[in-house]
């Protein structure tokens, strides 16, 4: 059970009752019986976490607080902050994973024993896996500013405050497991503050470790071999968690308080503990003005550096031995980062980074681009589709590198792709990308590219891939963006397939025609009695659920944008927020789902294809019993406008809908039947428009694309 001291803000009573904070403060303003303020501000006060479970119990808004969710709200309620609470968590789930039996011993002990026994315990299994803590600094867990490791063993009076939290992280780690306890206490963090911390999509994170892979083992979905793998810019750790298998990883970052988390994170996801676990070392600091392994190399460096940084070090570094290529400028940052990844490569080694694309074409850094080329150090430039990562509206790139050895070819080539491209990419944007096709346009174009003693030229597809070979690049700007360099798609068949398409629009507008509503007869308003969703909630005639997106495994996840536009379920769970045996949402067929965010009247039926998908961020279920409510019934009234007004906060950016205000009007079943038929009828109607408006586009735009390139004829 949670401490007495945890305190709660609106927004955290809001997602333990699974409504908006409009609701909340109704409640505030409604019932004089709600908790008072413990803490915080005027405009934002805190209540205590065990009062608000109790009232939200009493008024049926709250059957029970999962676990998980209590354990959160210690986090956010701890008295040294978030971060620290994380990093003590940490400590403790590591315990729990490699000496259960020691853990069991600590804990049955008083609160204030427990603290005193926990960092000789914590302390030798940080030791196991990071090394002894040499700094003075760490016995007392005050500053973790680079020297000694990244995790110092906390004390026993910064651990105190604690050990309510740890002893619920632990039964928390009982259920999921430690690692996936850690990951969704993690992710919670990193979703709680996305300005803060700089992510690295799963996605993106398996492709780069699928190209970091030696020659002899790319191969698509393969084992990931054994090796030494770096990443000098190490942020949450995304990159070193997808390299599978690897006898040493080594990982440095700016931020103190991120390197502790990282280090704990990639701890937990080892297998095994102590010597059955890969080596780790993490550091904290300045990469490129303190570089904490200046004499290691390695067989492979992943790294999402940081972009357009002017204070990088241009003048204190200036005769630094890394710059192997060339100087860079004070504004190619990220050359100084390509540079950094090669000088700790072994021969033959492969460095993945991700670039901005301007990095492929500033004219400030084409001389190093050049030498970059002429040695055979870069190998492939990857153009991805925008929402890949941060920031989500520039379409970034993937720099594959080569430490030059013996093998150096004689006809230096660069592979450039182009997986921006539609048919490349599926949808584009954040949560939409099509991760599979994506890696599979690379991987088809990278791995012949990369097969050792390769003689062939690799086959080219037109807007795809290519191999260009190095003469060819260097000109006056070295300019790689791979766009500027593809072969424009086949032409052929742009007029056969521009009469298909216009045939499918031509069946679609008479479809249109057909399901176009007949003329209303006008009639007075009818006058029903109604009732509210949330009450319907609480006789048991639906269950109300909000999304997360996450735990569903490889299942797609129905996002907002799908449900806005009506298109099939295109996201991809969010793992690094809850741990794989989470209760999954999935769909069902007759499931109702409604934007928590908007202003539109929205709703959505399940029906058999969308079913199995999960439930994603920022919508709501309801998930009506079928011998109280029909589902196309409910999912009509509740895209009234009036409803939606009436049951809609609003603030200056934008609105959120209550789906418990929502109203329904009390109706036998098989009324709802008939009405429930017609909104079916109006839903089809519905899709045929969109449909039809999505290829009236698409022959448009083919119209446009063929009458400039040739190939479609102005008569």
């Amino acid at each position: 059970m949670p401490d007495d001291s945890t305190e709660v803000t609106a927004a955290g009573i809001a997602r333990l009752a699974g409504v908006g904070r409009a609701a909340v403060s109704n409640w505030r303003r409604r019932h004089a019986d709600f908790p008072k303020p413990v803490g915080g501000t005027e405009s934002s006060p805190s209540f205590a976490l065990p009062e608000v479970e109790r009232w939200l119990r009493e008024q049926g808004k709250l059957a029970e607080v999962p676990l998980r969710e209590r354990v959160w709200q210690q986090v956010t309620g701890h008295p040294d902050g978030a971060v620290t609470a994380l990093i003590h968590t940490g400590c403790a789930l590591l315990l729990v994973r490699d000496r259960p039996t020691a853990w069991l011993e600590i804990t049955a002990v008083s609160d204030a024993r427990m603290a005193g026994v926990l960092p000789g315990a914590m302390d030798h299994v940080l030791a196991d896996r990071f090394g002894a803590d040499r700094s003075e600094a760490g016995r007392s867990g005050a500053d973790r500013s680079g020297a000694g490791r990244a995790v110092p063993t906390p004390t026993a009076s910064a651990l105190l405050p604690s050990v309510p939290l740890l002893r619920a992280a632990a039964e928390l780690a009982a259920e999921t497991g430690a690692q996936q306890a850690f990951d969704f206490l993690f992710g919670r963090q990193l979703d709680a503050n996305p300005r803060q911390y700089t992510l690295t999509p799963p996605g993106l994170a398996e492709l780069m470790a699928d190209l970091a892979q030696p020659r002899d083992a790319a191969r698509r979905g393969g084992k990931r071999a054994s090796r030494t793998v770096l990443d000098p810019a190490a942020g949450t750790g995304a990159l070193l968690c997808a390299a599978d298998g690897p006898t040493a990883l080594y990982a440095q970052e700016a931020d103190p308080d991120l390197a502790a988390l990282t280090a704990l994170r990639l701890a937990l996801h080892s297998t095994g503990g102590g010597a059955d676990g890969p080596t780790l070392a993490v550091s904290a600091g300045d990469t490129l003005r303190t570089d904490a392994f200046p004499r290691l190399t390695v067989d492979a460096v992943l790294c999402h550096p940081p972009f357009n940084e002017r204070n990088w070090g241009h003048d204190d570094l200036a005769y630094d031995p890394r710059w192997e290529y060339g100087l860079p400028a004070r504004t190619e940052s990220e050359l100084a980062w390509v540079q950094h990844a090669l000088a700790h490569l072994r021969e033959g080694g492969t460095a993945v980074l991700l670039m901005p694309p301007a990095a492929a074409s500033r004219r400030s850094g084409r001389r190093i681009r050049a030498d970059l080329l002429r040695r055979g150090a870069l190998r492939a430039v990857i153009a991805l589709p925008a929402g890949a990562a941060p920031p989500y509206g520039v379409p970034l790139h993937i720099w594959v590198l080569r430490k030059p050895g013996a093998e150096q070819p004689q006809a230096p080539e660069l592979l450039l792709v182009d997986a921006a491209e539609p048919e490349a990419a599926g949808q584009s944007g954040r949560d939409r990308l099509d991760w599979p096709a994506v890696r599979g346009t690379v991987l088809d174009a990278w791995t012949p590219f990369e097969v050792p003693g390769r003689r062939d030229p690799v086959e080219e597809r037109p807007g795809t891939s290519r191999s260009v070979p190095v003469i060819e690049l260097l000109d006056d700007d070295v300019d790689l963006a791979p766009a500027r360099h593809l072969p424009p798609r086949a032409a052929g068949a742009g007029a056969a397939e521009l009469v298909r398409v216009r045939e499918r629009l031509d069946a679609t507008l008479k479809l249109t025609a057909r399901l176009t509503p007949p003329p209303a007869a006008p009639r007075e308003p009818a006058r029903r009695p109604f009732t509210t969703v949330g009450e319907l909630a609480r006789a048991g005639a639906l269950r109300l659920r909000t999304g997360t997106g996450s735990g569903g495994g490889t299942a797609p996840v129905l996002t907002e944008h799908d449900v806005l536009a009506g298109t099939a379920p295109s996201g991809t769970p969010t793992t690094q927020t809850a741990a794989p045996d989470d209760d999954p949402l999935l769909l069902e067929p007759g499931d109702v789902v409604v934007p928590v965010l908007g202003g539109g009247s929205v709703a959505r039926v399940v029906d058999d294809e969308t079913a199995g998908a999960v439930l994603g961020r920022n919508l709501q279920l309801l998930r009506p019993d079928p011998a109280a409510l029909d589902p196309w019934f409910l999912a009509g009234f509740l895209r009234g406008t009036a409803n939606n007004r009436q049951a809609s906060s609003y603030a200056s950016t934008a609105t959120r809908l209550d789906a418990r205000r929502l109203q329904v009007p009390r109706l036998p079943l098989a009324e709802q039947r008939t009405y429930g038929e017609q909104f079916s009828a109006l839903a089809a109607f519905e899709d045929a428009l969109r449909t039809a408006g999505r290829i009236g586009g698409q022959l448009v735009q083919g119209m446009y694309d063929g009458l400039t390139d040739g190939s479609v004829a102005p008569e």
